[in-house]
């Protein structure tokens, strides 16, 4: 059982030179984390997101324990 949720932007196709991950206590607050990160390493805003690219980072975000 998981207590805690990972994203990793190396596990993002073109990402994989970047380092930066994210462990938080939820998925949702995995996901602010994520567009926080994506605006400010790379510039790109979740509005520009569509509905496929949205479900391909949510598969990307990992059950762990911590």
């Amino acid at each position: 059982m998981s207590n805690a949720f990972r994203y990793a932007c190396s596990d993002c196709e073109g990402m994989e030179a970047c380092r930066a991950s994210v462990i938080a206590e939820t998925r949702e607050e995995v996901w602010e984390l994520i567009k926080l990160h994506a605006r400010i390493a790379h510039g790109e805003s979740e509005a520009d997101w569509d509905t496929a690219t949205r479900t391909y980072l949510d598969t990307l975000i990992k059950p762990v324990m911590i």
